[in-house]
């Protein structure tokens, strides 16, 4: 690919967002707004789609597509997982790494947490818990 403005842009805001996602506040209160969404994506489809009644099946059908496509992304791979040994004095540690290349690590630093998915797939999957509750929330409304 060539390196044109806008791709050297588009590389410049996906690594400044990589950056501000580290932060794990930062990114647990994205998961949190995501299942948030998702719940609130369930209600306002409950009660648009419940209006008129006559697209429940297929906004149903379109509904389980995309909580079964979202759980085959999610759990289609296994999490990253490296083996992380103590740093030692006389060498560099090196992490072997399941789906990316062994990290080196020198002598008496820490590593730090390792993820198990990116930040995209953890919100997707708040996004269909969240879905999936308000779904069960506004079914026990209309049943009350």
């Amino acid at each position: 690919m060539q390196r044109t403005r806008l791709n050297t842009l588009f590389d410049q805001v996906s690594l400044r967002f990589r950056q501000w996602v580290f932060n794990p506040w930062r990114r647990l209160s994205l998961i949190t707004l995501s299942l948030l969404f998702g719940n609130f994506f369930a209600t306002a489809i409950s009660a648009t789609a419940g209006q008129a009644a006559k697209l429940d099946v297929t906004i149903s059908a379109m509904l389980v597509i995309l909580v079964e496509l979202i759980s085959w992304t999610y759990y289609r791979f296994r999490p990253r997982r490296r083996e992380i040994r103590l740093a030692q004095d006389d060498g560099p540690t090196v992490l072997p790494s399941l789906n990316a290349p062994d990290v080196i690590v020198p002598p008496g630093i820490d590593p730090g947490p390792v993820r198990s998915r990116s930040t995209l797939m953890e919100s997707l999957n708040a996004f269909k818990l969240g879905l999936i509750y308000g779904l069960f929330v506004e079914a026990f409304k209309l049943g009350s």
